[in-house]
């Protein structure tokens, strides 16, 4: 019993850094790098599609991206598609290649991304000291109603704070790794 409180609250944990890794993915860091276009929808017969369903994606260099539709009527709703996104990104065609060239950031723009990092990194944390705060709560039900004793909640519940620190830990290794990438020039 013990042991599926803590492997449910790992999981839990488990899902806050995968969420934080996509979040991370979502703020650009002046590099081109394909995920950063994976929150980009495309109007696809009515219906929103992921760009990456649509085209190939690829890095044609540090600074640009290039995507290749698999249907050439797609162009121009590519094109629109990435620029009503919030990435700031101007597309430029020429024939069936869509280039997006990654502008350069300046200080305040990485300041800003730097913070908006930081907030998503809190998130994070606060994601996995709720699923802390879940388990010990399971863990006192149980000795309410009598099926652990109060040892083995004392037990659980310091497994589940090793937990927490271990993944807490991770997300601040996460964050400085993503500053330090966002701050290089």
């Amino acid at each position: 019993m013990l042991n599926e409180i803590k492997n449910e609250t790992e999981t839990r944990m488990k899902k806050s850094l995968e969420a934080l890794l996509g979040a991370f993915n979502k703020i650009r860091t002046g590099r081109a790098h394909a995920s950063i276009l994976d929150s980009v929808m495309v109007s696809y017969y009515g219906v929103d599609t992921p760009l990456k369903q649509l085209a190939n994606v690829n890095v044609e260099d540090a600074r640009t991206l290039s995507i290749v539709p698999w249907e050439k009527p797609l162009v121009p709703a590519i094109e629109k598609a990435i620029m009503a996104s919030s990435l700031g990104l101007n597309p430029s065609t020429s024939g069936e290649v869509i280039r997006v060239p990654m502008p350069m950031l300046t200080e305040e723009t990485r300041k800003t991304l730097v913070k908006q990092a930081r907030h998503e990194a809190e998130n994070a944390k606060v994601s996995i000291r709720n699923a802390r705060r879940d388990a010990n709560s399971t863990l006192k039900d149980l000795v309410k109603d009598k099926d652990i004793s109060e040892d083995e909640e004392k037990r659980g519940a310091d497994d589940v704070q090793k937990l927490t620190d271990k993944y807490v830990a991770e997300v601040d290794k996460m964050l400085q790794s993503k500053e330090a990438d966002l701050m290089e020039v």
